[in-house]
């Protein structure tokens, strides 16, 4: 990754090691850090083209964990390019799709899909911040 990403979502799960399995494998991310303490991971960098993703296990008893103990679901949007062959590549691993590939209104063409936890991503053509 050339450059620090400077917003990154943070996600927790209660199975983080196989949120790493499915994002890495599935979606295409890459592993860039894990830490891990007593089995659980404490931290965990994945990146994705300039963008990443941060995540750790439920349970830790770190303060992040302690405030998001009951937070729910989150949804998080992905640029690709090929919105077809990456829609592919997450149904082979088993993923649950939500709405297939479609072209959208605005231009893009995205598909979305649940993890294993419930939290949705969605992946698609659009740029956000490019110039129109």
């Amino acid at each position: 990754m050339s450059q620090s990403p400077t917003i990154c979502p943070t996600l927790v799960y209660r199975d983080a090691q196989a949120a790493v399995r499915q994002l890495t494998e599935a979606f295409g991310f890459t592993q860039h850090a894990v830490y891990e303490d007593e089995g659980l991971i404490a931290h965990a960098e994945l990146t994705f083209g300039n963008g990443m993703v941060m995540l750790g296990s439920k349970g830790t008893g770190s303060e992040y964990d302690k405030l998001t103990k009951d937070a729910g679901p989150t949804g998080v949007f992905v640029h690709v390019d090929d919105v077809d062959a990456h829609h592919d590549r997450a149904v082979e691993h088993g993923v649950e799709i939500l709405m297939p590939p479609t072209d959208k209104d605005h231009g893009s063409r995205d598909y979305m899909a649940r993890d294993l936890e419930g939290n949705i991503w969605s992946f698609g053509t659009y740029r956000p911040g490019a110039d129109a």
